[in-house]
This record gives structure tokens, sequence and C-alpha cells, in this order.
């Protein structure tokens, strides 16, 4: 098990972004890029493992960029994260001689993966609580 690196954090940023559009309409990856402040070229890698993944689908032409693939509502932050880390929580990642261990890294990797496993929908609750931090 390990931590989320910059490639899991801006992966969940361009996530948002491509949610906070219009439904159906494609964003060019720069605008992505300067609205998450990702660098270009890393989100452009970012993005190819999203569209490997089937969270994100390009849309080529003058209006062409990126989109969601599917509702935000039935993505989980967790699938996104562990798109990009490649291999957050799964089983036997931590493996060890010691069934007592064992049982304690399983429950462990069990309570990440649920912590994580919200639909992208639920950073909608994060930015309200923001607005209201910012109104008082």
């Amino acid at each position: 098990m390990s931590g989320i690196s910059s490639k899991g954090k801006y992966g969940l940023a361009a996530m948002y972004q491509l949610m906070q559009s219009d439904k159906g309409v494609a964003i060019q990856i720069k605008e992505i890029a300067d609205k998450a402040n990702i660098p270009k070229n890393y989100l452009e890698q970012i993005l190819v493992i999203l569209k490997r993944d089937g969270l994100v689908k390009s849309v080529r032409g003058a209006s062409g960029g990126y989109m969601l693939q599917k509702d935000p509502k039935e993505i989980m932050i967790y699938d996104i994260i562990n798109a990009l880390e490649g291999g957050l929580c799964n089983d036997g990642v931590i493996q060890s001689d010691n069934d007592v261990l064992n049982l304690f890294w399983k429950e462990k990797q069990e309570k990440v993966r649920d912590i994580f496993n919200i639909p992208l929908t639920e950073l909608k609750n994060y930015e309200r609580s923001r607005q209201i931090m910012y109104m008082i």
C-alpha cells in the first residue's frame, strides 16, 4: 500500500474539471491544464491512462478534447486513483509469511478502498463546504 503520487492528485483534479464542464462538451487539454494547474505534458500522459481504463474519452476535431466516459455518479474516486497509481489497495500488495500480519494488511487495504470508493460527484459536497466556509 503506498501513498498517492502527483499523478493520482493531478488525475483527480483533471476528472473534477471534466465533471464541471457542460455535459456532452469536450474540453481541450490546455483548458484542463490551466484550470487544474497541471503541466500540459504530464496531463496528456494522465489522460491516456484514464482513457485506457474507460474513465474518459477523446473527441477529435475543432471542438475536440476530452470528456467523461460515463456519468460522474458512476465514476468512483477509487477507480481514478487505482488506475493512475497502478495498484492502490490491490490484494497481495503486501504479503507476509505471518497470517496475523496478512489479516492486518488486508483489513487496512479494505478500509482505504472504502474511503475512496465514493462517486466523483461527492466532490460537489466539498465545493459547497468551501463556499460556506468563505461566507463566514
